[in-house]
């Protein structure tokens, strides 16, 4: 398998949203933590919404990669799958 500008461009947008997300969780686990020390009143199923609207996004920003991956490479998925149907029937 040779190495394309379309795999480059795929891994490079790859690290950028892993970057962002990992700010996204950064932001969304350190900021109630410092409102909570400043006095202002934040309660635990606030933080766990606003955690979870950071996580839901980036799992489905994880599944469309995924499935982006697999279109670039539609004979990689097939022989992948040709192999375990061969192995099933043996």
């Amino acid at each position: 398998m040779s190495f394309s500008l379309a795999d480059a461009i795929f891994w490079i947008a790859a690290a950028c949203c892993a970057v962002a997300q990992v700010a996204i969780l950064h932001s969304a686990i350190v900021s109630p933590a410092r409102a909570a020390s400043t006095g202002t009143p934040t309660t635990a199923a606030r933080r766990a919404g606003e955690i979870a609207w950071a996580v839901i996004p980036g799992i489905a920003l994880a599944l469309v990669m995924v499935w982006t991956w697999h279109v670039m490479h539609p004979m990689h998925t097939a022989s992948s799958a040709t192999t375990l149907i061969r192995a099933a029937a043996r």
